[in-house]
């Protein structure tokens, strides 16, 4: 312990200058990583004060006027706001709760099978929806839910009556989430599938000659192995729970449906791009980073109390 705890010591003594020549190779690698979200996380960040100003396109960010929380006031005091706020916590926490198991599920599911070609084929053909943009996978999904689509076929084939699904408040939000889930599990269980290859094969062997089977190996190996995992993607994904996919609704919601659609992204489009109201637009991105901020600090907090530090991201 003692010879390793030195060994770190010593290479965290080393000269800058002589750790960026030996990990140069690394650091050259990550460059672009770096610089894509310096460019467009980190330097954008500037504007965050147009929540706080009386923006004037003619005067700039610095010359227009400062108005303090008037937008702010102005937001917390608009009916829009809350009815908007509400759909999105709904419909981000449907596809939270319901789609977060698939992919875990998929990942042990497949995890079974030994048929190596099989598994790979299945494997692919999950990850393909993923690639589709929403844009190309707005139009198979009207199509399938027109009125003469496969949905009401299969729907009047079994003697339903044949409907406009996109048009129906009370189907629109559970087509979101299906769509959504069958969208992104496949890609969603790489983080999984990657955590069961690590772990060590020595444990089933040892299961086996115990006598468990292949379901007490799931539920007393494999399943435990995949607790930090799970723990760490949930802390993540409650950093977008006001996230309810903007790209997906923005493609399919129409005028019968935008009550129970239009969500905190959506809102911010129509404030910013289509009212020119920058100033308003700004203050409504501004609470929603902050309540991301507050729900991941929140969310590793309690794991870290229940499962440890080792479960946790920091």
């Amino acid at each position: 312990m003692k010879t390793a705890e030195t060994k770190i010591q010593n290479k965290r003594l080393e000269p800058l200058g002589k750790r960026v020549m030996k990990y140069r190779a690394l650091i050259v690698m990550i460059l672009p990583a770096l610089l894509f979200f310096a460019v467009f996380c980190y330097v954008p960040m500037y504007g965050v004060v147009l929540a706080f100003k009386d923006y004037s396109i003619s005067k700039g960010i610095m010359g227009s006027d400062w108005v303090g929380l008037y937008y702010f006031n102005r937001l917390f005091s608009s009916d829009r706001f809350w009815e908007v706020l509400g759909n999105t916590l709904v419909i981000s926490l449907l596809k939270l709760v319901i789609g977060f198991f698939p992919p875990i599920l998929f990942a042990l599911l497949l995890n079974e099978i030994r048929t190596k070609w099989f598994k790979k084929l299945t494997q692919t053909a999950s990850y393909l929806p993923y690639f589709i943009s929403w844009i190309v996978m707005a139009g198979i999904i009207r199509e399938m839910f027109s009125a003469n689509g496969v949905i009401n076929q299969i729907v009047t084939a079994f003697g339903g009556e044949a409907q406009i699904w996109l048009s129906k408040k009370e189907y629109f939000r559970t087509i979101l989430v299906s769509t959504d889930i069958w969208k992104g599990f496949g890609w969603g269980s790489i983080i999984y599938i990657s955590a069961l290859s690590g772990i060590d094969p020595q444990l089933y062997e040892a299961a086996s000659l115990d006598g468990a089977g292949r379901i007490k190996k799931m539920l007393y190996i494999t399943l435990p192995c995949l607790v930090p995992v799970i723990t760490i993607n949930l802390i993540l994904s409650m950093g977008g729970v006001l996230n309810a996919g903007f790209d997906q609704i923005f493609n399919l919601v129409n005028p019968s449906v935008k009550s129970v659609a239009d969500i905190i992204d959506t809102y911010v489009y129509e404030l910013g791009i289509q009212k020119r109201d920058y100033s308003l637009s700004t203050a409504v991105g501004l609470f929603k980073s902050v309540i991301a901020l507050i729900m991941v600090l929140g969310t590793n907090f309690a794991a870290k109390k229940i499962n440890g530090e080792e479960f946790t991201l920091w």
